[in-house]
């Protein structure tokens, strides 16, 4: 069922229905920042359900992407836990396995959660901005190099779908309270950007190729 702020507790935000919050998942400063499997899935999922307050069908692609991403980490994580209990375990697990089908869904991911984080970034650093601008700002930044040109207009015409700025806060909080929304979105948004940028440098070294 799609996410609507009927669904939100009183006087509560779209961010009080995540299943778990990037704000808590954890990273372990003495194990290089590793990041538990289990945790980040269930943050990447809870997040999946932003696009429906974006109220497009246009964006039913996107979420889907991701959702596919995170079923192919899922499936191997729930068939090795003990070797997969970390996203920096999990890749090397997988490619001494001579397969990359998670690990090449986390690279996807997290180019995914890179794009949403760009763009919400992008919105609460510009205030007079829209969504619009913001979210085609952060596509042609993040996804759009990696993507073929069949699948660039699909997304293309995502990121026009957009509702303007004052009713996408509006939906996000049951009380339409915009300033409540733009305080826990900077916390979440600091956070997933945080955990992001651990995961773009481990996807990049020489350990995580295929």
């Amino acid at each position: 069922m799609a996410t609507t702020p009927a669904s939100f507790p009183p006087g509560g935000t779209w961010f009080d229905t995540h299943k778990k919050s990037f704000v808590d998942v954890p990273m372990d400063a003495s194990n290089s920042n590793a990041i538990p499997t289990y945790d980040f899935l269930d943050a990447a999922e809870s997040l999946t359900t932003l696009f429906d307050l974006l109220g497009s069908i246009a964006f039913t692609p996107v979420k889907n992407d991701m959702l596919g991403n995170i079923t192919k980490i899922r499936t191997l994580h729930l068939s090795s836990p003990a070797q997969t209990s970390t996203l920096q375990s999990l890749v090397p697990y997988e490619l001494s396995t001579r397969k990359h089908t998670a690990s090449e869904g986390l690279l996807w991911l997290v180019r995914g959660l890179d794009f949403t984080a760009t763009a919400l970034r992008h919105t609460l650093s510009n205030p007079t901005s829209e969504l619009s601008n913001s979210f085609r700002t952060a596509y042609t930044t993040t996804l759009k190099p990696h993507h073929s040109f069949l699948v660039k207009p699909v997304f293309s015409a995502a990121m026009s779908a957009t509702p303007y700025k004052r009713d996408f806060y509006a939906k996000m909080s049951r009380s339409e309270d915009e300033g409540k929304v733009r305080e826990e979105m900077e916390k979440w948004v600091g956070a997933l950007e945080e955990r992001v940028g651990v995961m773009r440098e481990f996807m990049g070294r020489k350990e995580a190729k295929w």
